[in-house]
């Protein structure tokens, strides 16, 4: 019997969810893009906000741009938001820049390079675990064990300082963003970057889910956005709408080389998609343009046979 591809694996247990707008020509807004700066330095605790701290982990690289962004959020009692990787250094110097007791230890998803810290973390400190399990898709932290699992818009009362979950799947399923209000910051870890858009990792990652989360973001009260890499993003709002007008630009080349080709295969298809990416990239390219295509066979706009991929007559 032959097997089936993952993509139609997964088109066989979801439905289409709709989306509230489209982009329209002409109207697409470029994202909003910053240079990774000198602030970003590894192992060095910095002070953002009243409250707010962040030191970036010794992890820099091609996908985590200058490292993942670990931030000790109050004074007095702390919560340290993403501990990430496992390395004592980075564990050190959490435990160096605190100050007071960390009291709990939050994560905004498992990918393994936001949430492995967190077991030594929390047996040195004895501190409250916060975040959702990580799912079975064979690139989560499967160490993590979270003894406290947020609801969605549930009031976290951490000291000082407050934060409001919001679950955001589509980087990953288990993904939290999490809202200060008195600072109007939002902490997203991947969901919104700096510099870049995140990658969509099927089957976990979702694209028809990620879009909506942008969408669920938007009536939230915050100005600014702490990336889970990079530096703090100014006039969130704005940056959450060219993110989703990228997105779907991005779709519209998806589309577009479709109907250039007629049919092809996710390899023949990524490099006239992404033809202003770096080749190097391409093969994370490749995750997230199978993404947008199970979006679009969701829509009934596309189809996939044997790995080939063709549009489908409207």
């Amino acid at each position: 019997m032959r097997r089936k591809s993952l993509t139609r694996q997964i088109l066989a247990k979801t439905r289409a969810p709709a989306l509230g707008t489209r982009a329209t020509a002409g109207r697409t807004k470029k994202l909003i893009l910053m240079e990774f700066r000198t602030q970003l330095v590894p192992g060095m605790c910095r002070s953002l906000l009243p409250g707010v701290r962040r030191i970036v982990a010794r992890n820099a690289g091609l996908m985590t741009g200058p490292g993942t962004n670990t931030y000790l959020i109050g004074d007095s009692e702390v919560a340290v938001l993403d501990p990430g990787p496992d390395d004592p250094r980075h564990l050190e110097a959490i435990l160096a820049a605190a100050g007071g007791a960390i009291r709990w230890i939050i994560v905004t998803h498992t990918h393994p390079d936001h949430s492995p810290l967190v077991k030594q973390l929390a047996r040195q400190t004895d501190a409250r675990v916060i975040g959702l399990p990580p799912p079975g898709d064979g690139r989560q932290d499967a160490s993590f064990v979270p003894q406290h699992l947020p609801h969605d818009g549930e009031r976290l009362p951490l000291g000082d300082f407050p934060l409001i979950a919001i679950h955001t799947p589509g980087h990953a399923s288990n993904c939290v963003c999490y809202l200060l209000e008195q600072q109007r910051l939002l902490f997203t870890g991947d969901h919104v970057l700096e510099g870049v858009s995140p990658v969509i990792l099927p089957p976990d990652g979702d694209m028809s889910a990620y879009l909506l989360s942008l969408d669920k973001l938007r009536p939230l009260d915050f100005e600014r956005i702490a990336p889970g890499h990079g530096e703090l993003m100014e006039h969130g709002k704005d940056v959450l709408a060219a993110l989703r007008a990228h997105r779907l630009a991005r779709e519209t080349k998806v589309v577009a080389g479709l109907h250039r080709l007629s049919a092809a295969s996710l390899d023949e298809l990524t490099p006239i998609v992404y033809d202003d990416v770096p080749v190097e990239r391409h093969r994370w390219a490749r995750l997230t343009l199978e993404a947008h295509l199970i979006k679009l066979a969701r829509e009934g706009r596309a189809g996939e046979r044997d790995g080939v991929w063709r549009l489908r007559a409207p």
